[in-house]
């Protein structure tokens, strides 16, 4: 039985992409526009979001930084002006720098947190009113199967991730009951700007537009939590439950 309510029919709705300047964002926005979506797309870079509408025609910038949430708020403010409801806000804007415990960089970790978490907190703030208003519509946000465990070399990255796998849990807890949707997406590597700072060769490597087709079928399926692809997710599942003596070990194995 799906968790949310189904996704299979985009036509008309009015979907706003947070982090639609490049990777698996822009890619899923250019997704959802042919699938009929009238689609709003948000990131810092507004020439790259003028190129997006160009190639996406009836679709609509609005440049935002995701970690002022007064620019989230007025952004917000916009779209539900003009369109008068909101059927998705999907947030996909994320920082990735490798970094370990040897090299300690602490503004370093803060801007993850200001990007990854806080930024998600920010669009929340700024939309979920209108949904609870609306009694429909669906919070999506992009986590990394790095939240399930610690892993090498993203001491910044994953607890931001974490974070996230925590957060959808208890939006789905307490928005499930009022009609509203929530998904948490968990990929795996995806050819992104963001991984191309991995110097390690990424195993099942997909590309924005495959990890967006893989969304898409998510929701159209009602899932809580769309992760891909299986045949490695499902490894990493696997180790969450593993011993922590186990763990760490096998870890520190693979990785040196």
């Amino acid at each position: 039985m799906p968790m949310n309510p189904p996704i299979d029919n985009w036509k008309d709705k009015i979907v706003w992409v947070v982090g639609a300047s490049s990777g698996i964002g822009r890619a899923t926005a250019s997704a959802l526009h042919a699938a009929g979506a009238k689609v709003v797309v948000s990131a810092r870079n507004q020439q790259a979001l003028d190129l997006f509408v160009l190639e996406h025609p009836a679709s609509w910038a609005i440049a935002v930084d995701i970690t002022k949430a007064a620019d989230v708020q007025q952004a917000a403010h916009r779209i539900v002006a003009r369109h008068a409801r909101l059927d998705m806000v999907l947030v996909c804007a994320g920082h990735y720098a490798p970094q370990s415990a040897l090299q300690f960089d602490l503004q370093e970790m803060l801007r993850h947190r200001a990007i990854n978490y806080d930024g998600v907190l920010h669009c929340i703030a700024a939309t979920l009113p209108q949904l609870l208003v609306q009694q429909q519509g669906h919070i999506s946000f992009i986590s990394s199967v790095a939240g399930y465990r610690g892993l090498p070399k993203a001491l910044a990255y994953g607890p931001t991730k974490a974070a996230l796998q925590n957060l959808a849990d208890v939006l789905y807890l307490d928005l499930h009951g009022q009609g509203l949707g929530v998904s948490v997406v968990n990929p795996g590597f995806v050819a992104t700007p963001l991984t191309a700072h991995n110097d390690f060769a990424m195993p099942a490597l997909l590309t924005p537009e495959q990890a967006a087709a893989h969304m898409l079928d998510g929701w159209a399926k009602g899932q809580f939590e769309i992760h891909f692809p299986k045949r490695f997710t499902l490894w990493l599942k696997l180790l969450r439950v593993l011993p922590d003596r186990l763990y760490f070990w096998l870890v520190g194995r693979l990785v040196h």
